[in-house]
């Protein structure tokens, strides 16, 4: 166990490094799921990690022993973790764990919004025109989702670009771009090394909703102008925290525009599926290890009671602790059948 629980935290770090910078120039759909997979898993990994160090600090505890009845001696002889790395690790999942459940509230919070927006915007259409001079415009998600545009942000663009607007802004409502944003949103939370990946993810959605706006109207150059256009209109505007044509870095979004569209390449997806297959494996073998070693206290412990309930009457036999013992070589037999 002692190398193969590091391991997801290796993997952790390494796409953080690694993933955000090519993703932005990788094709953003297939991106976008590469990387909430990512997120997932690691953060998977890095809890699970966390909570086998963590119990390798509270089982030698004599009061969980007891609990548990395994041996305290058994169990640090079988594992070389620190107390102490065993106690920040214990305080590390705590904190992910109340950070999550902050998140989880908060992004409950942020539907409720949507939702109630949603309601209150005039119409029963999937565009929602605002009488209002303030340019901008946003994609809130819900049953069904609404596409928001004011009048000012209408005045400031052209029939193409606002067209290519509107197609942008669907598309962020039908690839159901706010469930990657949650995704991103927790596992941050959980664990703060990933929010490189979050931010990338922004971009990425961005990138695959100005995608899905060209191949629908025709035209990567119109869809240009109406980025450019709209980011430069809602420049001084408040932007709710919604999925909006004018996120993300547009002068990067822009230049993607005026060029090709982006290769479909397979070696850096096929990378990063090796190494979450790795943290997923390492995982799994150090739970298996930390399985054998309680087993293995177990016994040890059942043994010493064994020969201290034999050791002031030899005389007489004694079969409670023997009972025990033999019960536990039992399961191990129908666990190894």
């Amino acid at each position: 166990m002692l190398i193969s629980v590091y391991v997801p935290f290796l993997v952790t770090a390494a796409l953080t490094v690694l993933a955000p910078r090519p993703a932005r120039t990788l094709a953003p759909r297939p991106a976008a799921w590469a990387l909430a997979c990512a997120a997932l898993v690691t953060a998977a990994g890095w809890m699970g990690s966390l909570a086998l160090l963590a119990f390798t600090g509270l089982a030698q505890i004599p009061e969980v022993a007891a609990e548990g009845r395994w041996s305290v001696s058994a169990l640090r002889a079988e594992d070389p973790v620190s107390l102490a790395v065993a106690a920040v690790s214990a305080l590390a999942l705590a904190a992910g764990v109340v950070s999550l459940a902050v998140a989880a509230v908060r992004q409950a919070r942020r539907v409720a919004w949507a939702r109630r927006e949603c309601a209150r915007l005039p119409g029963d259409t999937e565009l929602a025109v605002l009488d209002d001079d303030m340019p901008q415009a946003f994609a809130l998600p819900g049953t069904p989702g609404r596409i928001v545009v004011s009048r000012g942000m209408l005045r400031c663009l052209g029939d193409g670009e606002r067209e290519a607007l509107l197609a942008h802004e669907r598309a962020h409502l039908r690839g159901r771009h706010h469930l990657f944003q949650t995704v991103w949103r927790l596992t941050a939370a959980v664990n703060p090394l990933l929010r490189p990946l979050a931010d990338a993810g922004g971009f990425v959605l961005e990138r695959w909703a100005d995608e899905e706006a060209a191949a629908r109207i025709g035209s990567r150059t119109v869809v240009a102008r109406a980025v450019g256009q709209s980011a430069l209109a809602s420049a001084d505007a408040s932007r709710p925290a919604v999925l909006s044509a004018t996120g993300g870095a547009v002068p990067q979004r822009v230049r993607a525009l005026l060029a090709p569209p982006p290769p479909r390449r397979t070696l850096p997806f096929v990378a990063g599926a090796l190494l979450l297959t790795v943290c997923c494996a390492s995982l799994a073998n150090a739970a298996s290890d930390s399985h054998r070693m309680v087993e293995t206290a177990q016994r040890a412990e059942c043994l010493a009671q064994a020969g201290a309930a034999d050791a002031p009457r030899d005389d007489r036999p004694s079969h409670g602790p023997r009972i025990c013992c033999e019960h536990h070589h039992h399961g191990e037999r129908e666990g190894h059948g």
